[in-house]
C-alpha cells in the first residue's frame, strides 16, 4: 500500500518539446501517464511542465512553485544536437531555490557520463577501462591498446548510441574497420584518419572512454533499473548495435520486476556492494541518486565457478523511460520519502 504523506507536495515532471507539445500537455495523454497517475496514488499532485529551448524564464516560473521536479531530458538530441545546458543551468538554479530535483544536473555530471566507466574501473563491474582529454594521449596508446583485439570508445556524453564505436584492426595495418552504434554504419578507415577525427570531440569539451569489446555482447544486456539505492525492475534485450549486420536489429526490450528470479543474484551485487561503492568513489550520498536511473550490463567471461561476470557498459540518469510496469510506483514512493524527510 502507499505510503501516506503530507497532502499537496507539487511535484512537476518535464519533458522536451515544442510550443505546440507544451500547450497540449496532459497527464493522462502524456508518455509518462503511468507516472503521474503513481504519484498521484502517493498523494503527489503532479503537473506536466515541458522545456522548450528558449523559454526558461516559463519554466523557470513554474519550477519555482514546486516541492520537486522530475525532468526526463536527454543530453543530447539525436536530430538536431541540441544539449540541454540552458536546462541545467536553470535546474540549478530552481534546486539552490530549495526544490528536489531529480536527478539534479551535478549528479548527471558525476554519475551520468560515461566517464563513469573508468572511476569505477577496479569495482566489480569494471574492466580494463582507460580515459582520453586529448588527441595526442588517444594517439599515444589507442594503437596499442587496439593491437590486442577490438575496442569500444564512447564519448563521455551522449544517448541513443550517439559517438559510440567499435574499432578493430582491418586485413592492412594501417587500417581499421569502425562501426557506430547510432546507425550501424561499417567502414574501413585509415587509424590515423579515425583518430584524427576525434579532435572534434575534444574540441567540445569531452572525453573519450576506452573499454575492450565484451565478446559475448550477442548474448543479451541486462538494464537494472534503479530507484535512489533500491532496484525497482529490470529490461533485457538482445544487443546487435555492434554486431555484424547479419544479425539484424534487436527485439524490443522486455520488462519485468524487481523480484525476477533471473536477476537476483544480480541485484544483491548492485544493492549490497556496487552501489554504495560508487556513491563513495563519487562522493555521493545515497539520496543524491535519482529517483529513476538504470545501469546496463553486459555479460563477461564466467568466472572460476562457472557464474556469469557483469562488465558495466553504462549508467543512464537523464531520462529514463520507458520503464517496468513496477517502477513508476517505485519513483513515486522514493520522491515522498524524499519530499517528508526534507519537511521533517
Amino acid at each position: 500500500m502507499p505510503i501516506p504523506g503530507p497532502a499537496h507536495f507539487k511535484v512537476a515532471v518535464v519533458w522536451r518539446g515544442d510550443a505546440k507539445a507544451r500547450a497540449e500537455a496532459r497527464p493522462e495523454t502524456s508518455r509518462f501517464a503511468a507516472v503521474f497517475a503513481a504519484l498521484g496514488r502517493h498523494g503527489l499532485a503532479a503537473e506536466p511542465a515541458v522545456w522548450v529551448g528558449g523559454r526558461a524564464d516559463v519554466l523557470r516560473a513554474e519550477l519555482m512553485g514546486m516541492d520537486a521536479v522530475l525532468v526526463w531530458v536527454n543530453p543530447v538530441t539525436k536530430d538536431t544536437g541540441e544539449d540541454r545546458g540552458a536546462l541545467d543551468a536553470l535546474l540549478r538554479e530552481v534546486a539552490a531555490a530549495g526544490v528536489l530535483v531529480s536527478a539534479h544536473p551535478d549528479v548527471i555530471d558525476r554519475v551520468g557520463t560515461k566517464e563513469v566507466l573508468y572511476q569505477t574501473r577496479e569495482m566489480g563491474w569494471g574492466t580494463d577501462t582507460h580515459l582520453y582529454a586529448s588527441c595526442a594521449a588517444l594517439a599515444a596508446a589507442f594503437p596499442r591498446r587496439l593491437a590486442e583485439g577490438p575496442r569500444v570508445l564512447k564519448r563521455s556524453r551522449g544517448n541513443g548510441g550517439i559517438g559510440v564505436w567499435k574499432v578493430e584492426r582491418a586485413a592492412s595495418a594501417e587500417e581499421v574497420l569502425v562501426q557506430e552504434a547510432s546507425d550501424r554504419r561499417r567502414r574501413t578507415v585509415l587509424l590515423d584518419a579515425f583518430l584524427a577525427e576525434r579532435a572534434s570531440d575534444f574540441a567540445a569539451g569531452l572525453t573519450l572512454v576506452d573499454q575492450p569489446f565484451q565478446m559475448r555482447h550477442l548474448e543479451g544486456m541486462v538494464r537494472c533499473y534503479v530507484s535512489g539505492t533500491r532496484a525497482a525492475g529490470f529490461g533485457t534485450q538482445l544487443v546487435t548495435a555492434l554486431a555484424p549486420p547479419e544479425h539484424g536489429r534487436a527485439p524490443p526490450r522486455l520488462y519485468s520486476g524487481p523480484e525476477d528470479e533471473r536477476f537476483q543474484r544480480l541485484r544483491c551485487l548492485l544493492e549490497r556492494d556496487w552501489i554504495p561503492e560508487m556513491t563513495n568513489l563519487l562522493g555521493l550520498k545515497p539520496d543524491d541518486l535519482p529517483v529513476i536511473w538504470d545501469a546496463d550490463f553486459l555479460l563477461g567471461p564466467k568466472d572460476a565457478g562457472g557464474e556469469d561476470t557483469y562488465v558495466l557498459c553504462e549508467i543512464n540518469v537523464s531520462s529514463v523511460f520507458p520503464i517496468p510496469d513496477e517502477a513508476p510506483d517505485v519513483l513515486a514512493a522514493t520522491t515522498l520519502r524524499r519530499l517528508a524527510d526534507a519537511r521533517r
